[in-house]
């Protein structure tokens, strides 16, 4: 049993390793994003600054460590007793620890200033986040839309050879003249051109995508964008829980936390010490404990220009949140605005310029075909028919990657 059993799974393990390629699910949209989630080495450094920020964050308000002394205490220089250790009685051999006690205010300014450090990295972890999702993102779409450029492209192509191969007949027959199979060669060259921009911004697209999702990227795409919705109004009313903006609040209270600590230092901090003290055999040995303080008395020299400078720093912060918001504000307007006019157009292209389009196509070739009409007519038709395509082609990719923008701004709770 147990040999029909590993029998089985080997032939079950060799069954899918010769799985051809092509049968393997390609990459699709939330795929991409998933594996630049996985994968992207500015989130691994920005999770390796967060357990760095947590890991400091217990250290924060612990007491400095403590310090040995070690000393001797009345050693005679002159006379019968110089440099000797035991007959003197004053002359000690002295050991002892001392320890400084910040103040209460500072300790826990400090640890306050610690927590905010952590939230600020994990902050700045949901923006890396984002960012690789949306990057990821619009380097997918970019690959989807350049292929289906280039498959416009090889459509018109093939149009074309089958145009070029009735013209021979037509020549033969009297219905064309022999310029036309020049200029359907010409047409050739122009349309082989536009394909190896096709091929370049392919390449250059997958080269993108590779960047986010590695190897992958040479699969092929699974399955179409997703239809992202976009609410004017909820991305307007959503503007103060940008993702670059949160950041911003922990940054705040670093600012406080930084405050509070200058201000602690008006207190002043104190320290104790326990020394003990050994003298000869004659003599007994002592112990001696002292406290000590300090006296800040220079406050308006010394720590109130601390506490001004770090005010001051906690103003810039709010005014750089301002700001931010203002620019994220105008940015988010103007999307939104071009996604509405991106919107109307393609609605207008698709409606009537697509079947206008068509209709030229058709009126051209009817007119060819009868003898009414030349060849350069219907390859204009043809030309501006596929730029219809390829502007609709256009419209879509830009519409999706504003959508992606606007419907990654902030992280979901």
């Amino acid at each position: 049993m147990v040999c029909i059993s590993l029998h089985l799974r080997a032939g079950l393990a060799l069954a899918l390793l010769c799985v051809p390629v092509w049968a393997r699910a390609g990459l699709s949209f939330d795929g991409a994003a998933r594996l630049a989630r996985e994968q992207a080495p500015t989130l691994a450094a920005q999770q390796l600054a967060l357990a760095g920020a947590q890991a400091t964050r217990t250290t924060a308000a612990t007491l400095p460590d403590p310090r040995l002394t070690l000393g001797i205490d009345n050693l005679p220089i002159s006379g019968a007793d110089r440099f000797n250790l035991t007959r003197d009685f004053m002359t000690m051999q002295r050991i002892g620890v001392m320890q400084e006690v910040p103040n209460r205010s500072k300790r826990e300014a400090r640890a306050a200033g610690a927590q905010a450090r952590v939230e600020r990295e994990r902050a700045m972890l949901t923006v890396a986040q984002l960012a690789v999702q949306r990057e990821a993102a619009l380097a997918w779409l970019g690959v989807f839309f350049a292929e289906r450029r280039a498959a416009q492209l090889g459509e018109l192509e093939r149009e074309n050879r089958v145009l070029q191969d009735t013209l021979d007949a037509r020549i033969a027959s009297g219905k064309a003249i022999p310029a036309e199979r020049t200029m359907a060669r010409q047409e050739a060259l122009a349309l082989a051109d536009r394909r190896d921009d096709a091929v370049r911004d392919t390449a250059k697209a997958r080269a993108a995508l590779r960047r986010w999702v590695g190897t992958r990227a040479d699969e092929a795409l699974d399955g179409d964008p997703p239809a992202l919705s976009t609410d004017p109004a909820a991305v307007r009313a959503g503007l103060h829980r940008h993702a670059e903006v949160a950041p911003y609040a922990a940054m705040q209270a670093m600012a406080q936390a930084d405050i509070g600590e200058a201000s602690a230092e008006q207190r002043g901090d104190w320290g104790w010490e326990l020394v003990y003290s050994r003298r000869g055999p004659q003599y007994s040995d002592m112990v001696s404990f002292q406290l000590s303080f300090d006296l800040p008395w220079q406050m308006g020299r010394r720590q109130q220009p601390q506490i001004v400078a770090r005010q001051h720093d906690a103003a810039r912060i709010e005014a750089e949140r301002d700001e931010l918001l203002r620019r994220h504000g105008e940015e988010i307007e103007g999307q939104l605005a071009e996604l509405q006019a991106l919107d109307a157009q393609r609605a207008r292209l698709e409606g009537s310029g697509q079947a206008l389009a068509a209709e030229r196509v058709a009126l051209a070739m009817a007119g060819y075909q009868a003898g009414r009409g030349d060849l350069a007519a219907v390859l204009a038709a043809r030309r501006e028919a596929v730029e219809t395509r390829l502007r609709l082609i256009e419209l879509d990719a830009q519409r999706a990657a504003l959508r992606v923008r606007l419907t990654t701004l902030i992280a979901e709770q």
